[in-house]
């Protein structure tokens, strides 16, 4: 009998052997790591689910409610649950909708496009800060501070918070990790209520003197039938840092150790630039930076000749889905000319990920600027260390050794 554990080092350190066997023998997968939840790691599986109205987000601002039974009277993690309760992720039709509709044209590809100066500029100055130094840290001192200066360019964020604000974002996306003390969701209910206290000052301002930044725009575009609530804006702008900034930040990591791990297709990309979009493409494809997505059932289920009963929660392997030989051929290999297949490293259906065109841009000029800057590029003999985030697959850090492009 197969008993699926996330929590393993060994899992950590490479999940896709531990996919494959699942998808071949179990597929449907019913586990105690998840006190009962559901693992789905087909392809097809996954994508119905996506797009399935029988089943709606994870509760897990609700659980987050309920741990306060184990606090001292008059403790709880009210300013927590609220938070992640109003990330996009969290919320069902209509209210998902409705905070879909006002803002998600902002994020679209074309929008996000003409933003690509401005992320080039912020990635040559990153590269600037090593380059004399022959090694770097490629999370350190590129995959993080990216986006949040990105996002902070958006949002129009003074230099000065920027990385308090950072600190408290990986604060709070740790409610993901697991298994978590009391003390560590008390510490996560500090972040959230300090990153409100911030973002309400900020909103307040912009009402008063508004500019030319995301969240002013938004302001000036409310009507009475057009309209978003302040915790609809706070929790906007928490996720922007929180889920933003995690997500791209181990993309980049991930595809640059792929990349690394495979020199013959880093000096494809290198050859061949216009190749970074499919080039992205394939990377988020061959390791994943949101490897799951929770789920939950609000009626009976049959998938697979098993029966997921109405209030159990699943798991969609988004890592495993993006390997499927069913799905892709080869998928264990790293292919930039692939045509077979349509990944799905952010979701689909009407919970795709708002900021999925932003993070892809923010990659490509990445990935690209780097190979293109900084020759001999080869991973430096210290153990990589994965964090221990379950849904989302992360470097601690990436150190590399370099020389500098005579270009440059």
């Amino acid at each position: 009998m197969i008993e699926f554990n996330p929590f393993l080092p060994e899992f950590r350190a490479n999940p896709y052997p531990f996919f494959q066997q699942l998808r071949e023998q179990d597929p449907v997968h019913q586990t105690a790591s998840f006190t009962g939840a559901w693992v789905l790691t087909r392809y097809a599986d996954v994508k119905a689910i996506l797009s399935d109205h029988r089943v709606q987000v994870d509760n897990l601002p609700d659980r987050l409610g309920q741990k306060a039974a184990y606090l001292e009277s008059g403790q709880n993690f009210a300013h927590l649950q609220q938070t992640i309760g109003a990330w996009l992720f969290f919320q069902n039709p209509p209210d998902h909708t409705h905070f879909r509709n006002l803002v998600s044209n902002y994020f679209a590809s074309a929008a996000v496009e003409q933003l690509r100066t401005q992320i080039q500029t912020i990635v040559d100055q990153l590269i600037a800060n090593v380059l004399d130094q022959g090694r770097m840290d490629i999370m350190s001192d590129l995959a993080a501070p990216l986006p949040t200066l990105v996002i902070s360019t958006i949002l129009d964020i003074p230099s000065e918070d920027q990385t308090q604000l950072t600190q408290w974002s990986y604060t709070l996306f740790r409610v993901f990790d697991q298994p978590i003390s009391l003390r560590g969701y008390g510490r996560m209910e500090e972040a959230a209520q300090a990153f409100k206290g911030y973002f309400q000052t900020l909103i307040e301002q912009r009402k008063k003197s508004p500019g030319s930044d995301l969240l002013s725009q938004l302001l000036r575009t409310q009507t009475h039938s057009n309209v978003l609530s302040e915790e609809d804006f706070l929790g906007f702008c928490l996720m922007l840092f929180s889920v933003g900034q995690e997500t791209t930040e181990n993309m980049i990591g991930n595809s640059m150790l792929a990349l690394l791990n495979h020199p013959q297709q880093l000096k494809q990309l290198k050859q061949e630039p216009t190749l970074i979009k499919k080039g992205v493409e394939e990377l988020l494809r061959y390791d994943s930076p949101v490897q799951f997505l929770a789920r939950m059932a609000t009626s009976d289920l049959d998938i697979g000749g098993k029966t997921i009963r109405a209030g159990e929660r699943i798991f969609l392997a988004l890592g495993a889905a993006n390997r499927d030989p069913h799905q892709f051929s080869e998928p264990d290999r790293l292919h930039f000319l692939r045509h077979q297949g349509q990944p799905i490293p952010f979701g689909s259906g009407i919970h795709y990920c708002l900021g999925a065109a932003l993070a892809r841009i923010q990659g490509q000029i990445a990935i690209n600027t780097m190979i293109q800057k900084l020759l001999h590029l080869k991973l430096a003999p210290e153990p990589l260390k994965w964090r221990k985030n379950l849904v989302l697959r992360g470097l601690k850090s990436l150190p590399v050794t370099f020389e500098a492009s005579q270009s440059t």
